[in-house]
């Protein structure tokens, strides 16, 4: 199983902290935010990671940078003509996924809970899709 984060868009909700800095590195508890994403991932034991990014974007390869720092492989996937939403996001790391069943995580998300029984339960009930939710208090 691969995974792949969104991490493009124009964080305009988070201005003027975005002016100047990719909203996926805008500290959390003294760490960028994609950083908690990238931990799951690497925690759940996935080794190929793709992160869709804004054409152009040479700030998020150069913080996160080749992935080692988590034990696995990062490919960084530009989001040609710009955030057109989540399928296109999608849509785009079509050749990275290469037909093979894939995490999806919004990179501007923190998910507190582990994921590793998420992908067990994939696996084992051989399912198509599955979705998890979380109550914003």
């Amino acid at each position: 199983m691969r995974a792949i984060i969104t991490a493009g868009g124009r964080g305009t909700r988070l201005r003027p902290l975005t002016f100047t800095l990719n909203k996926h590195l805008v500290p959390i508890a003294n760490k960028p935010m994609i950083f908690f994403a990238l931990e799951k991932i690497a925690h759940a034991g996935i080794k190929e990671v793709g992160i869709i990014i804004n054409p152009g974007d040479t700030e998020l390869p150069t913080q996160i940078g080749d992935g080692s720092t988590w034990g696995f492989k990062i490919t960084y996937i530009p989001q040609e003509g710009g955030a057109l939403g989540l399928a296109h996001a999608v849509a785009s790391a079509k050749k990275f996924v290469d037909n093979e069943p894939f995490l999806f995580y919004l990179g501007d998300n923190i998910v507190l809970t582990d994921l590793t029984f998420l992908i067990d339960r994939f696996n084992r009930d051989n399912l198509s899709a599955l979705l998890a939710f979380s109550k914003v208090h």
